[in-house]
């Protein structure tokens, strides 16, 4: 045979199969997660009552509950990276369910601040990331639908686990609902350990020199869709082919952040620290500002009830819409748009002064939310590249800390300075119409400065590390 012949080597995502039972274990994580995280809010006033604390003493668990866990995504990612996405979620379902069960037992509000805001806060940043990103891995044609459906577990999980808790609550008071909540966060073990490497195939024979290699399977911790290039080191071909190989950490461990010196990325993430900032306003106020034009309790506790729910049809239908052959070139493009619808409900909600009119406003804005919460990993992934996707929202994620920790106080100091919600819902639809607006900078400037619309994911470079990430590689 002929030396020196050169090699391609084509990697599949599968696509379906036991990808499906990776969506499931990624929907449980957002349910124990991300659920969890919103149910905490409930415990407020028992806090309040049994510690004798005020409110905005109480509110801070939940913030710092939510801010650890966008804080440390990138140690989420790096412990992905380094070990296996199961490794690092069922440990940290162990972390998150130890930091619940300590919170039963806590006696002071300060205890509460550590085992409940910092313990299980950093539990869950090791599960979110992690869990989203393997989606990513296994799903290249129907991508957008499998995050779609992973991520509705927040909205669903809240929609369920809010009057469950409160049930659990009124039958065994607090600290019996937090040891039985604990007990249900320990699933994310369960769910870590079906996130299993992934397995492809190459499909190339390879003849160099007297030697041709077939490789039959790989394992790999992430994939890489079929068009990424692969680069071997300089170097004798024939012992290059020999070495094993494997997608993972082990060889981008010296450049899996590149990805943070594209200036699309950098533009993207400063799209995030904007959109962080305003996304969470409305949650937070919209039942005061019901009940200040006059709603009842009941019918704008019905209004969080609505957001929830349609936010999951927004999750789901947006996914499964990205995946149609016409719409999925422009995943970008629908996701400027969601945030943008989401923007202009803000601004025009403080004209919105009756039950009737507020309820469009909870379906057009919960809907958007969905939406543009299952097209983050997909345009991240699209950005990137996949073997690049855990670091890449651990950043992503990161980028949410800060304004999820301030953009709350901030918007209740305005309503304390101007006496009215209005500052407030504008304050959120100016930022999420800024986020927007640098979304479609950069992706005008895309358009201008690259031949071809689609990035051009950063190449990999296999190296002598990949050495101890694979075997069953065989020569014929």
């Amino acid at each position: 045979m002929s030396a020196g012949k050169s090699k391609i080597v084509e990697i599949f995502p599968p696509d379906g199969g036991w990808g499906w039972i990776i969506v499931g274990s990624c929907f449980m994580v957002t349910v124990c997660t991300r659920a969890v995280t919103r149910c905490i809010s409930i415990f407020f006033v028992e806090f309040q009552a049994h510690f004798e604390a005020d409110y905005s003493s109480t509110a801070w668990i939940h913030s710092l509950v939510d801010c650890t866990t966008m804080l440390c995504a990138p140690v989420g990612s790096l412990l992905g990276n380094q070990w296996s996405c199961r490794v690092a979620v069922m440990l940290g379902g162990l972390l998150s369910s130890c930091g619940l069960l300590l919170s039963s037992f806590a006696t002071s509000l300060e205890l509460l601040y550590f085992t409940m805001g910092v313990f299980t806060g950093l539990g869950f940043a090791l599960c979110y990331t992690p869990a989203i990103a393997l989606v990513g891995c296994y799903f290249q044609r129907r991508k957008a639908l499998a995050f779609g459906v992973a991520m509705s577990g927040s909205g669903i999980g809240t929609f369920v686990l809010a009057p469950v808790v409160q049930v659990l609550i009124d039958l065994y008071a607090w600290r019996g609902a937090l040891l039985i909540l604990s007990a249900f966060v320990a699933n994310l073990c369960v769910c870590g350990a079906l996130l299993r490497p992934i397995t492809v195939q190459r499909e190339k024979w390879v003849e160099t020199g007297d030697y041709r290699f077939y490789s039959k399977n790989m394992s790999a911790k992430q994939s890489v869709p079929s068009s990424l290039p692969v680069t071997h080191p300089q170097g004798n071909p024939a012992s290059g082919l020999k070495e094993r190989c494997c997608f993972s950490s082990c060889f981008l461990s010296n450049s899996e952040y590149h990805f943070l010196l594209l200036p699309d990325f950098l533009g993207l993430a400063l799209s995030f620290l904007f959109l962080a900032s305003g996304c969470s306003l409305p949650f937070v106020y919209l039942v005061p500002y019901a009940l200040s034009v006059g709603v009842s309790h009941q019918n704008a506790a019905f209004l969080m009830s609505i957001l929830g729910a349609i936010n999951i049809v927004g999750n789901i239908t947006f996914g499964w819409l990205m995946d149609r052959r016409c719409l999925k070139p422009h995943c970008l493009t629908c996701y400027i748009v969601a945030v943008v619808m989401e923007g202009l409900s803000c601004l025009f909600v403080v004209q919105l002064c009756t039950f009737a009119h507020l309820v469009p406003f909870a379906l057009v804005y919960g809907y958007f939310d969905g939406a543009y919460v299952a097209l983050i990993p997909v345009v991240t992934s699209d950005l990137v590249g996949v073997p690049y996707l855990s670091s890449a929202l651990g950043v992503v994620y990161f980028l949410h800390a800060i304004p999820y920790l301030l953009s709350p106080p901030s918007g209740g100091w305005l309503v304390d300075i101007t006496g009215t919600y209005t500052a407030t819902f504008f304050l959120s639809g100016a930022t999420l119409l800024v986020s927007a607006l640098i979304v479609s900078a950069v992706a005008g400037i895309r358009c201008c400065c690259h031949q071809d619309t689609k990035h051009n994911p950063l190449p990999l470079i296999l190296s002598k590390q990949s050495d101890n990430c694979l075997n069953n590689q065989t020569t014929v």
